[in-house]
C-alpha cells in the first residue's frame, strides 16, 4: 500500500493461497452458471483503473488438480511479453496488464515453479533486528493492542526495558507477530484490572510485571551450558522464517570404526558428517599427536543434531561438524559464545554459504557475540545493519585451521610425533576386522 501511495496508483490485494482453479485466474466462460471473471480482472475492476498495484498473496501456496494449474495461468499474467493481450474467458476480450504493477509475496522460493520464478524480480526480506523490533513495538505494536484492548495511553505504559525483556526472553521469530501477540496478553490482563475495579491509575509495565504476567522466562541463552564440554560446537541454520541456532554433538566409544548419524538429517548434511570425519581423521595428527594409530578403527563415532524431531540439511554445518569432533579427540571445549557456519571441503577449505545476515541475527537473539564464517562471505556484511556489526565480532576464515584456533578454548597440545603402532598390534586389529568381516558374512 504504501508503495502504490508513493506511485500515485490505486492498491488492491488478492490472495492466492490455497487456489486449485486455474479458473480462479482466468475466470470462467459465461456459458455456466454463476460465472464472473478472474481474480485479476475483477482487482483492476475495484481499482477503477488500468494501472493499478496489485498485491498477490502468498503464490507460494498454489495447488494444482484436475480442474488446472493456476501457477501455469500466472505465467500470462506475469510475463511483460504476455500480458498486454491477457484474455480472460469471461471477458472473451484481450485486456493489457502490462501498466499494472505486480508484487507477490511468498514464504518459500521452492515450491514456486522455475518458470514463474523466471518472471520475477526476487528480493529477498531478512528478519529485524533487536533493535528494529523494540522501535516496530514502541511506534506501531503497543498503540494497536493498547487501541484495541480498549485502554488509551493515560491508562498503561510499557517501559523499553520491559520491551527487551519480551524480545529477548519471551519470543524468537524474524517477523514481530509473537512479539504482539505478548504485548497484547500483557495489555488484556491490565484491562481486566481495570474492569474489575481493582485499577484506578495508570499501570506502569516494567520487566518485574512481565515476569508476573507472562510467566518465567521461555528463551535462555543455551551456548555456554551447551557447550561447557568438549565434543558440542555451536552452528548456525538458514530457515524459511529467518535464521536459528544448532548444536552439534559428537561422542566415542568403542567399537569398529562405524559413523553413527542422528538427528533427521537429509542426504546433503549426512554427507557433510562424512567428509567432516574424513578430514579429522587425515588431519588429525597435527591437533592431537599423542593419539593411537589405531584410535579410529577402534572406536564408533555418534554425531547427534538436536532437536530430534526437526528434519534438517544443507552443507553449511561442515564446520561446525569439524570442531565438534576435533574437540572430542583433543578434549578442548568450544568457545560459548562462539558459533559458525560454512561448507568444508576433504582438502580443508572453507566454502560460502548464504543467509549469512539471517544467521548472524539468530546468534544475536541467541546471546552469541562471535561468528565464524567463510572468507568469501566477507563482503556479505557491508548489507548488515549497523547495530549487528556492533554486536557481533565475525571471524573470517578460508581454511579449517583457522576455524578451529579461532573457536576451541585453550592452547593447542604439544605437537608430538604420532605414536606408532607396534607391527603385531597391527597385525592383531587387522586379524581382528577380518573375522568380523566373515563373522558378518556368514
Amino acid at each position: 500500500r504504501s508503495i502504490a501511495t508513493a506511485m500515485g496508483r490505486e492498491f488492491q490485494r488478492m490472495s492466492v493461497g490455497g487456489v486449485r482453479d486455474e479458473s480462479e485466474i482466468r475466470g470462467h466462460r459465461r456459458t455456466y452458471v454463476g460465472a464472473i471473471p478472474g481474480t485479476i480482472i475483477r482487482a483492476i475492476r475495484d481499482a477503477g483503473t488500468a494501472n493499478p498495484v496489485v498485491m498477490i498473496d502468498e503464490i507460494d501456496k498454489m495447488g494444482a488438480d484436475f480442474r488446472g494449474d493456476p501457477s501455469s495461468a500466472m505465467l500470462e499474467v506475469l510475463d511483460p511479453e504476455q500480458n498486454s493481450s491477457f484474455r480472460d474467458h469471461y471477458l472473451d476480450l484481450p485486456f493489457d496488464l502490462s501498466r499494472v504493477f505486480f508484487i507477490t509475496t511468498a514464504n518459500l522460493l521452492d515450491p514456486i515453479p522455475a518458470a514463474l520464478q523466471d518472471r520475477m524480480e526476487v528480493i529477498p526480506l531478512a528478519g529485524y533486528t533487536e533493535e528494529e523490533k523494540l522501535e516496530i513495538a514502541k511506534r506501531y505494536l503497543v498503540p494497536r493492542q493498547v487501541e484495541r484492548n480498549g485502554l488509551t495511553r493515560g491508562k498503561i505504559e510499557i517501559t523499553e526495558e520491559a520491551l527487551r525483556l519480551i524480545i529477548e526472553g519471551y519470543t524468537r521469530e524474524a517477523g514481530v507477530r509473537s512479539l504482539e501477540r505478548e504485548i497484547g496478553a500483557i495489555c488484556r490482563k491490565v484491562a481486566r484490572e481495570y474492569a474489575e475495579g481493582t485499577r484506578n491509575r495508570k499501570k506502569t509495565i516494567r520487566p518485574k510485571h512481565v515476569t508476573e504476567m507472562l510467566g518465567k522466562r521461555r528463551f535462555l541463552s543455551e551456548a555456554g551450558r551447551r557447550t561447557d564440554h568438549p565434543g558440542v560446537a555451536t552452528g548456525l541454520a538458514w530457515t524459511p522464517v529467518g535464521g536459528d541456532v544448532l548444536f552439534v554433538e559428537a561422542t566415542a566409544y568403542p567399537g569398529e570404526g562405524r559413523l553413527q548419524i542422528t538427528g533427521q538429517l537429509g542426504d546433503v548434511m549426512k554427507e557433510s558428517a562424512a567428509a567432516a570425519l574424513s578430514w579429522v581423521k587425515g588431519d588429525v595428527w597435527r591437533f592431537a599427536a599423542d593419539i593411537p594409530e589405531d584410535w579410529f578403527a577402534n572406536h564408533d563415532i555418534h554425531v547427534h543434531v538436536p532437536a530430534g524431531a526437526v528434519p534438517k540439511d544443507g552443507p553449511s554445518a561442515g564446520v561446525t561438524m569439524v570442531t565438534a569432533l576435533v574437540s572430542l579427540i583433543t578434549g578442548r571445549r568450544v568457545r560459548s559464545d562462539t558459533a559458525m557456519t560454512g561448507e568444508v571441503t576433504l582438502t580443508g577449505q572453507v566454502l560460502p554459504i548464504g543467509g549469512l545476515k539471517e544467521k548472524a541475527l539468530a546468534a544475536q537473539r541467541a546471546g552469541i557475540t562471535r561468528v565464524i564464517a567463510p572468507k568469501l562471505n566477507e563482503p556479505d556484511i557491508d548489507e548488515f545493519p549497523p547495530a549487528l556489526r556492533k554486536d557481533i565480532e565475525f571471524v573470517f576464515a578460508d581454511q579449517v585451521d583457522r576455524v578451529l584456533d579461532a573457536a576451541l578454548e585453550g592452547p593447542p597440545p604439544a605437537r608430538r610425533r604420532p605414536t606408532p603402532v607396534p607391527a603385531p598390534r597391527r597385525e592383531r586389529a587387522a586379524a581382528k576386522r577380518r573375522e568380523r568381516a566373515a563373522a558378518k558374512g556368514r
